[in-house]
């Protein structure tokens, strides 16, 4: 499974901004990601010193690039750029992350996929206990440029 250096090789996210750490497992229909930077200091996004729930969103949607980065791999190919356009049904159990010890983790499941979008549902864990839940969407390659 892919660590830090394969998934920076799947996602337009570099340094800091690429928020997995490792690929726990994944298939055609979905990805398991782990990661342990949310108590960084220097994490990008932060905010007045803490890390907000809120970005479990971004989480969410690194978790489906590294999914896309991974299913166009497998075919040979890389995967198109896109652009979170849509989350839906987000849930938030806690306020912010930076204060929680441990990994984080995610699962994320393809819902719907072509060449202009990917919908994905997405839930992310801390001590197996869902601390975040929702939609992402995003329109992809060609799609960005418009009519």
């Amino acid at each position: 499974m892919p660590g830090r250096e394969g998934i920076l090789a799947l996602v337009p996210h570099q340094g800091r901004m690429c928020l997995w750490d490792e690929v726990v497992s994944w298939d055609e229909r979905g990805i398991r990601v782990r990661a342990w930077n949310h108590q960084d200091p220097m994490h990008p996004l932060r905010a007045r010193g803490r890390l907000p729930a809120l970005a479990l969103c971004e989480y969410g949607a690194q978790a489906m690039a590294v999914h896309g980065g991974l299913l166009a791999g497998g075919e040979g190919g890389r995967a198109a750029p896109g652009v979170l356009v849509a989350l839906r049904g987000i849930e938030l159990a806690v306020t912010r992350i930076d204060d929680l010890p441990g990994a984080l983790e995610c699962e994320a499941e393809l819902l719907a996929a072509s060449e202009a979008s990917q919908q994905y549902a997405f839930r992310i864990l801390h001590a197996d206990a869902v601390i975040a839940s929702g939609r992402a969407a995003a329109m992809l390659g060609s799609a960005l440029a418009g009519p």
